[in-house]
């Protein structure tokens, strides 16, 4: 498989372009930052493509992708991982603020897809959106109003490519809560919480039981991705969820 992973330089993303690398698939892994692109490349394994992509900027993304078909020989799969979640109650989350959010969390996700629709089309490939169960199985969190509109957004945009383009097997994965990986993979969502709002909002996601009490490991969300752009091209898969199971306690 020839792959493609966008927001591969940290977190979820990284971790599934590197486990589907370690799996045999050929890959390229796109995001802003290519130092740690590189990084993620050498663990990767030989043959890993590192490409520096900024998924606001339509020129961006039709080269990084025009460039990753070039070197991967086409694209079966392309992989879209990257997400912002500030945490502000919405009364207090201003204009700039709903377009950083939908900037990387939507158009980003229409963006990339634009680009790879040829190579995509070509193949009867796949494509892979991680969404979030704040966007589907649950209601909205407080203090993460915006992250959860803009999911619930991509999970309908999903849902417009699939019927313009019947042809690519295009899937969202619903992800619980993810143990995420070390360093570099560790997921980077709650950087810039505000401590303060963190110990408002907390409480109320507990009593409101959206917390799962334990958490996936990555390496089980990396089979389920694997599974998806591998048979994707031959069985309809619209939606997978990928959440901790609930075990009663004795």
């Amino acid at each position: 498989m020839r792959i493609v992973v966008v927001g591969a330089s940290s977190g979820l993303g990284r971790c599934i372009g590197i486990g589907l690398a370690k799996r045999g698939s050929q890959i390229a892994l796109l995001a802003r930052r290519i130092e740690r692109l590189q990084d993620a490349a050498k663990d990767a394994g030989p043959g890993t493509i590192a490409l520096a992509c900024d998924v606001t900027s339509t020129e961006s993304c039709q080269s990084a992708i025009a460039e990753a078909a070039s070197q991967l020989g086409g694209i079966d799969a392309l992989v879209y991982t990257p997400a912002i979640g500030p945490l502000q109650a919405l009364v207090d989350t201003d204009a700039e603020t709903w377009r950083r959010v939908f900037d990387t969390n939507v158009i980003g996700a229409a963006l990339v897809t634009t680009a790879a629709i040829p190579h995509l089309t070509a193949t009867n490939g796949v494509a892979v959106y991680l969404s979030s169960v704040s966007a589907s199985l649950t209601p909205p969190w407080p203090g993460l109003g915006s992250y959860a509109v803009s999911k619930a957004a991509l999970d309908k945009l999903v849902e417009a490519w699939r019927a313009e383009h019947p042809t690519i097997g295009f899937t969202r994965v619903v992800v619980g809560d993810c143990a995420g990986g070390e360093g570099d993979a560790m997921t980077g969502f709650a950087d810039g919480w505000d401590p303060e709002l963190a110990g408002h909002f907390y409480p109320q996601w507990t009593a409101r039981k959206y917390l799962a009490d334990s958490l996936i490991e990555v390496d089980e969300l990396v089979t389920v991705v694997d599974a998806v752009v591998r048979h994707g091209s031959s069985i309809s898969i619209p939606s997978v969820i990928v959440a901790p199971r609930t075990v009663p306690s004795s």
